[in-house]
């Protein structure tokens, strides 16, 4: 098996006809994309140790714009060891396409290399052994290969999220007061963060980096406007916190009234809000 690995990866080095010019200066066009998509899934279909290969993100449902970056998904022959094929495919990134840098994100089924191209392209390129191939979220196009059945994508834990949002709380709360003003802020946009996750989850829309906010009724996201920290002074940031955390205070009564009324009198202790006072007053 070594030896077919090794022939494998010659073969692949060998593939040095580039047909997108590797270092366009100026922002991607759609074209550029194309061509450039096209390119990889020709490789894709002609390295042996590529079993299946999938479009995935916008593109594998009809929602690609002129903005969209390219999210491919490979299946990667069982006996083959997938972190030469990602070493492979990574120098092809950076020889032939002129890649600047890339990122790794590792999860139970494979791996995940995001690619920032000269053009400002990013490209996305998932790895998973043959018998894992299929879809791990909502978009998954097949362009060839056999499809593994779908496994139910988790959603976030409500609880998690909770969870996440009254620590914040509290920590910009301590970063007000220990006259840490950028810290603060952070701590105070992860509590706007955390409650539009919460309320992205209640009303079905995707949780993850906010991507389903925009699409959240304008009564919910219009009143988290205010939670923007607009400077650094500390009245400021007490400012935001209080409307930060009011919001936080509505949404946890819609997303869970339990948790809500525990939760209550701390978060108005840490962010400063007047016992008894409305909730949709935070001033």
């Amino acid at each position: 098996m070594e030896v077919v690995s090794r022939t494998s990866s010659r073969w692949f080095h060998n593939q040095r006809l580039c047909d997108v010019p590797a270092r366009l200066r100026a922002v991607f066009t759609s074209d550029h994309r194309d061509a450039v998509r096209r390119q990889l899934l020709g490789l894709a279909e002609k390295d042996p140790r590529i079993t299946g290969a999938a479009v995935t993100g916008s593109a594998a449902d009809g929602r690609e714009d002129s903005w969209s970056d390219i999210d491919l998904f490979f299946g990667v022959a069982g006996r083959v060891a997938l972190d030469a094929v990602v070493a492979d495919w990574r120098d092809y990134l950076y020889g032939q396409l002129g890649a600047l840098h890339h990122f790794d994100l590792k999860v139970p089924a494979g791996i995940y290399r995001a690619f920032l191209l000269p053009s400002c392209l990013e490209v996305d390129l998932g790895f998973t052994s043959a018998e894992q191939f299929g879809p791990v979220g909502p978009t998954f196009r097949a362009v060839f290969g056999e499809v593994a059945q779908a496994s139910p994508v988790p959603l976030p834990d409500p609880g998690h999220l909770i969870g996440l949002a009254w620590h914040h709380v509290l920590h910009a709360r301590t970063c007000i007061e220990r006259h840490k003003p950028w810290q603060a802020e952070h701590w105070i946009s992860g509590i706007r963060d955390q409650t539009l996750a919460l309320a992205c989850l209640r009303l079905g829309e995707p949780a993850h980096y906010a991507k389903g906010a925009d699409a959240l009724p304008a009564a919910v996201r219009g009143g988290l406007e205010d939670a923007l920290v607009r400077s650094l002074e500390l009245e400021e940031l007490r400012r935001a916190l209080r409307v930060a955390a009011t919001r936080l205070l509505l949404e946890l009564s819609a997303t869970d009234a339990i948790q809500a009324r525990r939760l209550e009198q701390p978060i108005r202790e840490l962010a400063d809000l007047a016992e008894g006072q409305p909730w949709d007053d935070p001033r």
